[in-house]
């Protein structure tokens, strides 16, 4: 799975404050995350993220909110 720092990530489930957008800053054996929503950083294996994960978003594609 290719995800790199900087892509949005769309997850199944969503954030206590009702975003499922989070962005990237962190790539290894765990993943530093962001939400869009309420910019809340939390850790998460890589493991858990692929689990969760719905849709991978780069910078490019999503265009301005």
């Amino acid at each position: 799975m290719e995800i790199k720092v900087g892509n949005l990530l769309r997850l199944k489930k969503p954030h206590p404050c009702g975003g499922y957008h989070w962005e990237v800053l962190r790539v290894g054996a765990d993943f530093r995350l962001r939400c869009t929503t309420c910019n809340r950083v939390v850790m998460l294996s890589r493991a858990e993220t692929e689990r969760r994960l719905k849709e991978i978003q780069t910078k490019t594609e999503t265009g301005p909110s």
